[in-house]
């Protein structure tokens, strides 16, 4: 299992970007969060499969229609605590 934090940078907030990681990640067979942060930024762990999560941190640079990404910034994680689900916060 692989586990990444990513924060993706640009209009991320009030455009359904977490709804829309959360329902692609679950498509994925992944489990995490996405969160809003205080500063604009939207946090997203996800954990899984390598491949899965590769695909998942690539569609991160899209997001929604309504989004637009400028920046997503990405670190490995120790193994997260992570169940079946994908939260958002």
């Amino acid at each position: 299992m692989t586990c990444r934090r990513a924060r993706v940078r640009g209009r991320v907030q009030g455009v359904s970007f977490r709804a829309h990681t959360r329902e692609r990640a679950l498509r994925l067979g992944l489990c995490g969060y996405a969160r809003n942060l205080p500063d604009g930024t939207v946090e997203v762990l996800v954990c899984g499969p390598q491949p899965a999560v590769d695909a998942l941190l690539r569609w991160l640079w899209q997001g929604p229609p309504a989004a637009r990404v400028d920046a997503v910034t990405v670190e490995d994680v120790a193994q997260a605590p992570c169940d079946s689900g994908f939260a958002v916060g």
